[in-house]
């Protein structure tokens, strides 16, 4: 029972608020403090930015380049990531419950390289991501796709059981060989993900109108790193991607199939978090390189 003896009249009512919270993130300040939490662990809450360290590729490709053995090429790099997305399986064998990252975890999958890639169905379930503690769980749009109607399905599905457990959605943009990788698309493709209720949207960066991308969509967008390709491309598409509206990267390949992914990882950082351009994170990069 409640010590009752020393019962003191409260008397500090003045002032004004303590308590003036602005949220991070654009178009998410409205949600629930369990969602607007788990965004807090994958966008750091000084900038609004994120890297995300991608090696969820397995779930369609097998053990791809530079992925053969998690244990030794992703974990090393962990620390220096703000969130990782991978699949619950990479996740509860390999990941430590240790590292304090956000888990942005794959939850739509089916067809491998072999099938139709739109062809997917939600593979996790939210009570799964719930115990795995994710802080959002990923799914694949294919806008223009054969499955496009189904893809959208499983997204909104996943965004209705997230709401109701304050899980946040990422809608990830799949772009068909066979489709225009414009402005004009990409500006359907997040609109449309955001307007379903995604909560953030991963997509690629393009030369030519890419600011008209993140300035339409209501909600963050992070792009991805794609195919592998000089380091210095790819910190300049970071720092393009960042300048024009960008709220972080989720880079995979650039990374962990670079000859040298934590001094790769470290640039990426400086690009996003330090605001430096490419040529100094390129010297950075060689500099840790050596």
């Amino acid at each position: 029972m409640a010590d009752t003896d020393d019962l003191r009249e409260g008397h500090n009512f003045e002032g004004d608020s303590g308590m003036q919270e602005k949220f991070h993130l654009k178009g998410l300040a409205g949600q629930d403090w369990g969602m607007r939490s788990r965004l807090s662990r994958i966008f750091n809450p000084l900038d609004g930015k994120t890297v995300m360290l991608a090696f969820d590729h397995g779930y369609f490709q097998g053990p791809t380049s530079g992925l053969e053995r998690l244990d030794r090429s992703i974990v090393p790099l962990i620390p220096q990531a703000d969130a990782l997305m991978l699949t619950r399986g990479a996740l509860r064998t390999t990941i430590p419950a240790t590292s304090g990252k956000g888990i942005v975890l794959r939850a739509s999958g089916g067809p491998s390289v072999l099938k139709d890639l739109s062809n997917e169905e939600i593979t996790v379930s939210i009570d799964d991501a719930i115990r795995l503690d994710a802080a959002a769980l990923a799914v694949q749009v294919f806008i223009g796709g054969e499955h496009e109607t189904r893809s959208l399905k499983n997204m909104s599905t996943l965004v209705d059981q997230g709401q109701s457990a304050g899980v946040p959605v990422l809608a990830v943009t799949a772009v068909g060989r066979e489709m225009v990788r414009d402005a004009r698309y990409f500006r359907l493709a997040t609109r449309i993900s955001a307007e379903l209720g995604a909560n953030f949207i991963k997509t690629y960066y393009i030369e030519d109108g890419f600011e008209t991308v993140t300035s339409s969509c209501p909600v963050p967008i992070i792009i991805a790193g794609g195919k592998k390709i000089p380091e210095i491309d790819a910190l300049t598409i970071a720092y393009k991607a960042i300048q024009e509206g960008a709220a972080g990267v989720d880079m995979g390949r650039n990374v962990f199939q670079s000859e040298h992914p934590s001094a790769m990882l470290a640039a990426v950082r400086a690009v996003v978090h330090d605001g430096v351009t490419p040529k100094v994170a390129f010297e950075l990069f060689e500099s840790l390189s050596n």
